[in-house]
C-alpha cells in the first residue's frame, strides 16, 4: 500500500510525543533520583514508623490481649452479685529475684486478698502495673487462698518471671499530700507487734528528717529518710497517739484484724502536731512528729542556751559576747530590790517596784520571772525585742520551761542543750577549776550528781525543742563546737517548724 511519505512523518512524530508523555509520567522528578532514593530509604528506617509497620502486622494478625471491660460495666455486675466476666481479669508479668521485696502489702476483703497499699519507690510502685485495691487471684499459676503471709512468703522467694493474675479494681489514682516532719521518738518496726508487714517498716531515730509520701491510711503512713533509701511504713500520728496515751481498746482492735491491713476504727480528720497549739498534747507530753520545712541559710533572732544549773551555759554565754560584741547581745534582767550604791539602772539590773512588777508578770510581759531573797527577778520579752532591733542576735540562758513561749517566728530561736559529762569527768573539771583559780568552791559530790541527774532529766523532758546537744567536757572545746554551729547557720539550708514559714 503506498502511503504518503508526509503521512509517515507525521505519524512518527505523534508516536515520539506520546512516548515523551509517557516517561514524564514515570518519572515526574527531573533531575538525579539519588536524593529521593536516600530520603524514601531514611523514612523506612525510623524508628517510628517500624513501630507503625510492626502494629500494623500485629492487629492484621489479630496478635494482642483482648482489652478488659469498661470499669462501668464491671462495677455493675459487682453491683448486683453478678459473676465477673471472665475478660474482666488482667496477667500482669514482673521480673525479680528471690527475695526481693515487691513494695506492696495485701489485707482481706470478702475473703479475697486485696492490695492494700504500694509503698512509694518501690517495684511495684515503679513499675505502675498494679493499684490498690486490686485483688490477686493466682501467682505463676497458682491460687493463692486468702492468707496475706502466705501470699507474701510466694511472692518473696518467686525470681524470675512471676505472672499475676488479677482482677483491676479501676480505682482513681489519689494524689497524696507530701511533707516533712521532724520524728521525737525513736522506732525499730522489728520490735512493733502491730505493723501489717515488718519488712516494710522504716527505722528512725529521735531528730531525724522524714519525707512523708503518704498518709491516707489512719494507721500507717509511707515514709522514707531524706538522705535516700526506700521508702517503708511508719506508725501514723494518730496511731502513737494511741500507743502512747495507752488507748488499750483500740490496740486490741488493732491486733484482731487481719495481717496487712488497716486498722479499724472511726475515720478521724487527719492533722500534724503542733505543739504550741494544742494544750492536750503537751499536758501529756506526747511529742511525736513535727512538720517542717526547709528553708535557705538564715540568721536566728535568738540563741538559747539550756543546761542544769552547774554545766558551764552562762560561761559560754559571757564568751560569745566577748567574742563577737557587734554580733551578739544580751538582756539586762529586771528586779524588784533596791539599786545598792554603786548600782545603776540598765547597766547590771533594771530597777522597778515590786507592784509595778507584779502588774507586768500578771499581763505576760515576763518571759520568766522568781523570787530570791524576798526580792523579784526576771526577764521581760520587750527587752529580747530591743536586742533584736540592733541587728544583734539576743543570747538567753534561760529555764527549759520558757521554750513554748520563745520557739516562735516571733523569735526564731536556735536552741543549744549545753550537757552536762559523766559524773567523774565533772568531778575532774571541778578540780581542774580550783586549781586554776577560775572557781573558788569545790561541790561535793552530791551536788555533781545532782547537776548530772538534772541534765538528763532536761534532756528527756525538753529535747524535742533541742537543735543541737554539746556535751561540755571541756569549756574551750565546747566553745568551738558552738561557734562552728552558729558559723553554718549563714551558709546552709535548715530545717524549720512549718509554722514559721507558712
Amino acid at each position: 500500500i503506498d502511503v504518503p511519505q508526509q503521512h509517515i512523518e507525521n505519524s512518527h512524530r505523534a508516536q515520539d510525543s506520546k512516548g515523551a508523555e509517557e516517561l514524564n509520567v514515570m518519572n515526574p522528578f527531573p533531575g538525579d533520583w539519588t536524593g529521593f532514593s536516600d530520603e524514601l530509604v531514611r523514612i523506612l528506617k525510623e524508628p517510628h514508623f517500624q513501630s507503625l509497620l510492626e502494629t500494623h502486622d500485629s492487629v492484621a494478625s489479630k496478635n494482642y490481649e483482648t482489652p478488659p471491660p469498661s470499669p462501668c460495666s464491671f462495677m455493675d455486675a459487682a453491683l448486683n452479685n453478678q459473676p465477673v466476666p471472665p475478660d474482666a481479669v488482667r496477667m500482669v508479668g514482673i521480673r525479680k529475684v528471690s527475695g526481693e521485696h515487691l513494695g506492696v502489702t495485701f489485707r482481706v476483703e470478702s475473703g479475697e486478698l486485696v492490695i492494700a497499699r504500694i509503698l512509694h519507690g518501690g517495684m511495684i510502685d515503679q513499675q505502675g502495673l498494679l493499684h490498690v485495691g486490686d485483688i490477686i487471684k493466682e501467682v505463676n499459676g497458682k491460687e493463692v487462698g486468702n492468707d496475706p503471709k502466705v501470699l507474701q512468703e510466694m511472692l518473696k522467694e518467686a525470681s524470675g518471671s512471676v505472672v499475676l493474675k488479677i482482677l483491676p479494681s479501676y480505682q482513681e489514682p489519689h494524689t497524696a499530700r507530701q511533707a516533712f516532719v521532724k520524728c521525737h521518738f525513736d522506732y525499730d518496726p522489728s520490735h512493733d507487734n502491730l505493723i501489717p508487714c515488718k519488712e516494710a517498716g522504716l527505722s528512725f531515730n529521735s531528730g531525724d528528717i522524714l519525707q512523708i509520701f503518704n498518709q491516707e491510711d489512719l494507721n500507717w503512713w509511707q515514709a522514707c529518710h531524706i538522705e535516700g533509701g526506700s521508702a517503708g511504713l511508719i506508725p501514723s500520728q494518730l496511731l502513737e497517739e494511741k500507743r502512747k496515751a495507752f488507748v488499750k481498746r483500740d490496740l486490741e482492735l488493732a491486733t484482731t484484724g487481719p495481717l496487712c491491713a488497716g486498722m479499724g476504727g472511726k475515720k478521724k480528720k487527719k492533722m500534724m502536731y503542733l505543739t504550741t497549739k494544742n494544750a492536750e498534747f503537751d499536758r501529756h507530753e506526747l511529742r511525736i512528729y513535727e512538720e517542717v520545712a526547709k528553708v535557705p541559710p538564715f540568721r536566728r533572732k535568738t540563741l538559747v542556751l539550756i543546761g542544769a544549773q552547774g554545766v558551764g551555759r552562762r560561761s559560754l554565754k559571757n564568751k560569745l559576747l566577748v567574742s563577737d560584741p557587734q554580733r551578739y547581745g544580751t538582756t539586762i534582767p529586771f528586779t524588784s530590790r533596791k539599786p545598792k550604791v554603786d548600782e545603776r539602772d540598765g547597766q547590771m539590773y533594771s530597777f522597778m517596784t515590786r507592784s509595778e512588777m507584779e502588774c507586768d508578770i500578771k499581763n505576760g510581759r515576763f518571759l520568766e520571772h522568781g523570787e530570791y531573797d524576798g526580792n523579784l527577778y526576771g526577764t521581760k520579752i520587750n527587752s529580747i525585742h530591743e536586742v533584736i532591733e540592733t541587728a544583734k542576735i539576743c543570747i538567753l540562758d534561760v529555764n527549759p520551761q520558757a521554750l513554748k513561749v520563745l520557739r516562735t517566728s516571733e523569735f526564731l530561736p536556735y536552741v543549744v542543750f549545753i550537757e552536762a559529762p559523766d559524773f567523774e569527768v565533772l568531778k575532774a573539771m571541778n578540780r581542774s577549776a580550783i586549781e586554776s583559780g577560775v572557781v573558788t568552791k569545790q561541790l561535793t559530790d552530791s551536788e555533781l550528781k545532782r547537776t548530772v541527774d538534772e541534765s538528763e532529766r532536761i534532756k528527756r523532758a525538753y529535747g524535742h525543742y533541742f537543735d543541737l546537744c554539746i556535751v561540755n567536757d571541756g569549756l574551750e572545746a565546747a566553745f568551738r563546737s558552738l561557734r562552728l554551729a552558729l558559723d553554718k547557720l549563714s551558709t546552709e539550708q535548715q530545717w524549720v517548724p512549718v509554722s514559721w514559714v507558712f
